[in-house]
């Protein structure tokens, strides 16, 4: 069954990756990816937290491949404690890592949950969780980020150290038909690493050149 038809029917079904920094956790099963999304989602709805999807299973949920790294979850920064504070009350594993840009929490069954405030896009905003639309996600109601924002924010994260096309690629083969592209290159024409982005892409066949 496609994420899309998982979006649409409900039938249950089976970003920020690892540092050195991190406790030592085996990669999670796509299952327990699903399951940490689950259960985060019940602990930022008790102190009613907006928060949005993001990251690879926000793709996945518009008909993307499978994430099978971590869940993403973007936040205010304003409600950054707060959000750390519920999942410790909990009793996840939580950390503050210093880069200054997100939060992280491990679910039971090891699925790393990350909460993101301030990403190389920008911090988040209530315009940016007010215009993720409502989907039904492994029957879960939620907001999702727009294709728009995931791209954005995926583009402007990337570094000489880290220029990775990849899931990128991936993401684009999938759902370009689903992207604004101009919106995209709009955002993130001050990126070096987005401009080449579209030279690939464009250079495939993948996108239509502006």
């Amino acid at each position: 069954m496609s994420a899309a038809v998982a979006i649409r029917t409900t039938t249950s079904c089976c970003a920020i990756g690892q540092t050195g920094n991190d406790p030592p956790m085996p990669e999670p099963t796509f299952e327990e990816l699903i399951d940490a999304m689950r259960d985060a989602v019940a602990v930022l709805q008790r102190p009613e937290i907006p928060f949005v999807l993001g990251g690879g299973l926000s793709a996945w949920a518009r008909g993307g491949p499978r994430s099978e790294h971590d869940v993403d979850f973007l936040v205010r920064p304003d409600d950054v404690d707060t959000a750390l504070a519920a999942f410790d009350e909990e009793g996840w594993k939580t950390q503050r890592p210093p880069e200054g840009w997100l939060v992280k929490s491990w679910h039971p069954n090891g699925a790393l949950v990350g909460l993101i405030y301030n990403p190389a896009s920008g911090p988040i905003t209530d315009e940016q969780i007010e215009r993720a639309p409502l989907a039904e996600v492994m029957a879960v109601r939620i907001h999702v980020s727009t294709l728009e924002d995931v791209m954005v924010a995926k583009l402007m994260a990337m570094t000489e150290q880290e220029p990775d096309f990849g899931a990128l690629l991936e993401w684009t083969r999938a759902l370009r038909e689903q992207i604004d592209w101009t919106e995209v290159r709009t955002r993130t024409e001050a990126s070096p690493f987005a401009r080449a982005f579209f030279t690939l892409v464009e250079g495939l066949g993948v996108v239509e050149a502006a």
